[in-house]
Parts: structure tokens; C-alpha cells; sequence
């Protein structure tokens, strides 16, 4: 939903103003000639309407000229019922939010301030629609997803201060056929939620400031460090990310990205160096996905090596997509995992999901779980 000025008034510019008001002249004038017959107190009754048409008339014309911003309300709400068994654990069936995209809702806004530049904002909270509850989980931020203000020109890039999201994120997502899915995408899982072999530092990060360069031949480039604001153990010793992106109007995408976090020694929480390779191929029938990467915890001297590998073929009014990732450790289990589904599309924001999952850690049952759900954009 957007909540726009200009839609209050659609004649916009300098030249529409004026177009705008000879329009209004010339139909008092003709009206006042055709209603000249007329004398006394009727004539003027005309006159005075006449007078207060003409007036709301170039208020909105006023109005239009300076509608220079406008407000987005939007979102995505996913829920769903299924299964999930956690490997070497129990099924656990219920209503869950956020298996296939994790529910939120935002706000953001821009302004035109001449010469190409422009204000914007973003304000993005997570929420789990099966509780009504804010946030990803107990105690997370109102505005976890995004919280930033910046900058934007055309010819020189946007830069954005506050709560961002981290260019490896945006990479892993964009290159394996489940997007951000954490309950059933293999790459989001083992990147970001499968411990001690998967990066540390979220997947947005606070007090950062983020580039992302215009488009330069299809190439963009974007870098993201935050200060370092808190004492030495409560987990924020400075971070940096740099990734460079592809995806020119042709079939072909890829990325190439790293990332370094460093917790400062707070607790259990390790600093980490990750660097990671994505790539896309539309072939027409289906379209491919492929993923490398390598996450060094350094804290505790552990590598791992992790490789992704997806489709997404589309069929009758939705989509099959698959999608297989591995986990290789040099100290610990290694994991393999493998999500396969139907997507299939109602409209340009409604759609229905069936999702099955088969998880595998190395000395443990296999783990794994299904889903039936609906996705809504807003």
C-alpha cells in the first residue's frame, strides 16, 4: 500500500500547474459569458461558486507541485502447519509463521531533493503470526530487519546508517532456488543457523554503514562496517563486508562476497571470516543455482566448507524448486541437507507451498520435517 501525495493530485510540474490554471480561467470565463443574460443575486450566487471551484481547484494544483515524497506500508506473512524434526531429536507438529519467508511488515519512505539525490528510510520488524508475538524469536529488537536513513543519487550510489542487512545475506539468498527461507533453504540454514560451522554476527548488524554503488555495466558493488561502539566483551568488535554483484539483462547472475566478524570475546561467540561464491543460470525451462563457501571460525581453529546446488523449474501456475547443500567440517559432524517443493502462485501476491525436508548430521538420526502453507505479500 503506498500513501502518496502525488496521488491526491496527479497534475504535477511547473508546466501542468500552469496548463492547469489557464484550464480553470478559461471555464469561469466561458461560464460567466453563457450566464451573462442573468442579473441581481443569481449572477453573483455563480460567481461566488464559480470563485470557490476555481480556488480548490489550484489548491490541488498547489498540492501536486510539491508532493515531492512518498510513504510505503508493506510486507510478506507466511504461515503455515507441518512437522519438523531436528537431527537426532523428536517431531514437533504445530502452526508455525516464517518456514518458507520469515513474516515482517515495514515502512519506508523517499524524497526528491532535486539534482538526483534523494532522503530515504526503512523501518522492518519481524513478527510470528501464530502468536501475534514481535520479532524472529523472545527478545528480539522491534526493528530487527532493517532500521536505517541515508542517501541515494542516481549517478553516485546510496548510503544508509543504522541497522542493515549484510551483503553475504542478501548474496546467499539470491543464489539457491529457497531464497531466504530459513526453515527449509539448505544455504540459509548452514550459513546462518547450524552452530559452531556457520558465520557468526547476524544477519543484519547494528550501528553499520552501508554502500551499495549504482548499476555500472550490470556490476554493483556494495560495503557494509560497523563501529565499534561497545567495550571490550559484549560482542561488537568491528565488522566488515564487501560483495560484488552481476546480473545484467542477460541470463547469467553471480556474486562473489566476504565478510569478517569479530565478536571481541564475547562469551561462547567466535569470530569468523567467511568468503562466498553464487551463480545463476536461466535457461528457459528451469534456471540453476550454485554456491561455495568457506567459513573459518578462527576462534576455535574450524574450516568449513560449504556447497550449494538448486533448480527452480516452473510448472502450470507455480514452480518446483530443489534444493541440495553440504556442510564439510575440519573438527566436528558434517551435514548434508536436501529441500524439495511446489510453489504454486494464486495471484501476484498470494501463493501455496508444500515443502518436504531431509536433514542429516553425521552420528545423529536423520532429521527433517514437511509444511502446508500460504504466502502473502502486502
Amino acid at each position: 500500500m503506498e500513501l502518496n501525495a502525488e496521488a491526491i493530485a496527479p497534475v504535477a510540474g511547473r508546466r501542468c500547474c500552469f496548463v492547469a490554471i489557464e484550464f480553470s480561467r478559461h471555464v469561469v470565463d466561458r461560464i460567466h459569458l453563457e450566464t451573462s443574460f442573468i442579473t441581481g443575486n443569481t449572477n453573483m450566487k455563480i460567481s461566488s461558486t464559480l470563485g470557490l471551484v476555481t480556488g480548490a481547484m489550484l489548491g490541488l494544483v498547489s498540492l501536486s507541485v510539491n508532493a515531492q515524497s512518498a510513504v510505503q506500508i508493506y510486507g510478506l506473512f507466511d504461515m503455515s502447519i507441518g512437522s519438523t524434526k531436528a537431527p537426532g531429536g523428536t517431531s514437533v507438529a504445530g502452526v508455525d509463521s516464517g518456514k518458507l519467508s520469515t513474516s515482517y511488515y515495514g515502512f519506508s519512505g523517499t524524497e526528491d531533493l532535486g539534482g538526483g539525490l534523494s532522503a530515504q528510510f526503512k523501518l522492518e520488524s519481524f513478527f510470528r503470526g501464530d502468536t501475534g508475538e514481535q520479532g524472529r524469536f523472545g527478545g528480539d529488537a522491534q526493528f530487527a530487519r532493517t532500521s536505517s536513513v541515508g542517501l541515494s543519487h542516481k549517478e553516485f550510489g546510496s548510503i544508509n546508517i543504522g541497522r542493515t542487512t549484510t551483503p553475504l545475506f542478501v548474496s546467499t539468498l539470491l543464489f539457491n532456488a529457497f531464497g531466504d527461507s530459513f526453515g527449509y533453504s539448505p544455504s540459509i540454514r548452514h550459513y546462518f543457523s547450524s552452530g559452531t560451522g556457520s558465520v557468526t554476527g547476524d544477519t543484519g548488524w547494528n550501528d553499520s554503514i552501508a554502500y551499495s554503488s549504482p548499476n555500472l555495466g550490470g556490476f554493483r558493488l556494495g560495503a557494509t562496517v560497523t563501529t565499534k561502539e561497545a567495550a571490550t566483551g559484549t560482542g561488537n568488535g568491528g565488522n566488515w563486508s564487501v560483495g560484488l554483484n552481476y546480473g545484467g539483462s542477460g541470463r547469467l547472475a553471480a556474486s562473489v562476497v566476504h565478510q569478517s566478524v569479530k565478536k571481541d570475546g564475547a562469551g561462547a561467540v567466535p569470530d569468523t571470516e567467511t568468503t562466498q561464491l553464487g551463480a545463476s543460470y536461466d535457461f528457459g525451462p528451469a534456471k540453476a543455482f550454485l554456491q561455495y563457501g568457506e567459513v573459518k571460525n578462527t576462534t576455535l581453529d574450524i574450516r568449513t566448507d560449504i556447497t550449494g546446488i538448486g533448480v527452480r523449474v516452473p510448472l502450470g501456475s507455480g514452480a518446483i524448486v530443489a534444493q541440495y547443500g553440504a556442510m564439510n567440517l575440519s573438527v566436528g559432524a558434517d551435514r548434508d541437507t536436501l529441500s524439495l517443493g511446489y510453489l504454486h502462485t494464486l495471484s501476484r501476491r498470494t501463493e501455496l507451498y508444500a515443502v518436504i525436508m531431509r536433514d542429516k548430521l553425521d552420528g545423529q538420526s536423520s532429521g527433517g520435517g514437511y509444511s502446508l502453507g500460504v504466502r502473502h505479500r502486502f
